[in-house]
């Protein structure tokens, strides 16, 4: 298949040089990573992955974050044993 069609965008460079230290890691380039993506989402009939409406609490949780508060969280108890582990 011959590759003729460029595709351009414009994000934010700190998302982008993240982006691509992960992608150097699994040993892909942008161009890889983003011809996968379109052969996914040909292959779904629609985005690989699930897409939502945040509820309020997420819109208040993001809010938060982007604002840099923490979200309070429900109190969770954990009971667990250490056993020795034996060589």
């Amino acid at each position: 298949m011959h590759k003729v069609a460029t595709v351009n965008t414009r994000i934010e460079p700190k998302l982008k040089m993240e982006a691509e230290t992960i992608l150097h890691k699994v040993g892909l380039t942008s161009a890889e990573a983003v011809r996968l993506f379109y052969m996914q989402v040909c292959l779904h009939k629609g985005l690989p992955f699930e897409v939502k409406i945040p509820n309020k609490e997420t819109i208040k949780a993001m809010h938060d974050a982007n604002k840099r508060k923490t979200h309070k969280a429900k109190k969770v108890t954990v009971n667990y044993t250490l056993s020795p582990i034996g060589c």
